[in-house]
């Protein structure tokens, strides 16, 4: 197997859920082929580099095996690894969302008769 589509592969690595959300993304430019914007058509080959923004989460991994079918998690983890440099950017990326409190998680839909009125007294 010399290339499988970008989308395809992204699939069966399990960075998203279905292909095309796969392709979406590429498409979307969320997903950059050796630090290019690419298409979903585009092949990808072994030793390429994909960096993935998947909605807050951003992978940098090198392509180590092909393949066209979703497997197992275990065996979608072995078609690539990911950098040291990516690696520790998640792992902090992580540490500072559980430091910090996001001001917009409380609010949940339309403010109620009694947040409304709070948020009044506070102008």
């Amino acid at each position: 197997m010399s290339g499988v589509r970008v989308d395809k592969w992204l699939w069966a690595a399990r960075f998203f859920k279905t292909r095309s959300l796969a392709s979406d993304a590429v498409g979307g430019g969320k997903v950059r082929l050796n630090g290019a914007p690419t298409k979903p058509a585009r092949d990808v080959k072994a030793g390429d580099r994909l960096e993935i923004h998947n909605g807050e989460t951003r992978w940098e991994v090198v392509v180590r095996a092909l393949s066209e079918k979703r497997g197992p998690a275990p065996e979608a983890r072995l078609l690539y690894e990911e950098t040291a440099a990516s690696i520790a950017a998640r792992e902090a990326e992580q540490q500072r969302r559980k430091i910090e409190h996001e001001p917009a998680a409380d609010i949940h839909g339309r403010p109620t008769k009694r947040d409304r009125r709070q948020m009044d007294r506070l102008r």
